[in-house]
């Protein structure tokens, strides 16, 4: 097991609110395929970077989008406070920027006797 993979105490939350419709040929096995996707989502890494265990990126990649479409997301979020008992609290830091003084600002003023230091 990944550290980015489900525990045994998560899947079981989050496994009766997937959506078990069967079209055409057997799917992939939705656990990994949710392992998949967190994996993606947690380290950042293009699709086509998916380690071969999770399955065909493309697999993963098709079954995110679809669950994003169908609000499946947004269920199992439901889901994981719930098992917490609403005590859950996220932060998104996504569209976190910079005042424009700060991103304008000089680091080092010649004539001055100081310096301006910025933190990154």
């Amino acid at each position: 097991m990944s550290r980015y993979d489900l525990t045994e105490l998560e899947w079981r939350f989050i496994e009766p609110i997937l959506p078990t419709k069967v079209r055409g040929v057997k799917r992939r096995n939705d656990r990994q395929v949710l392992n998949g996707i967190l994996y993606v989502l947690r380290t950042g890494c293009p699709w086509r970077d998916l380690p071969a265990r999770y399955g065909p990126y493309t697999t993963v990649y098709n079954r995110f989008r679809r669950w994003t479409l169908a609000g499946v997301w947004d269920r199992i979020m439901d889901a994981v406070v719930d098992a917490h008992n609403g005590d859950v609290v996220m932060i998104d830091g996504t569209s976190v920027r910079v005042h424009h003084a700060g991103a304008t600002l000089k680091k080092t003023i010649p004539d001055a006797a100081w310096v301006v230091h910025v933190a990154v």
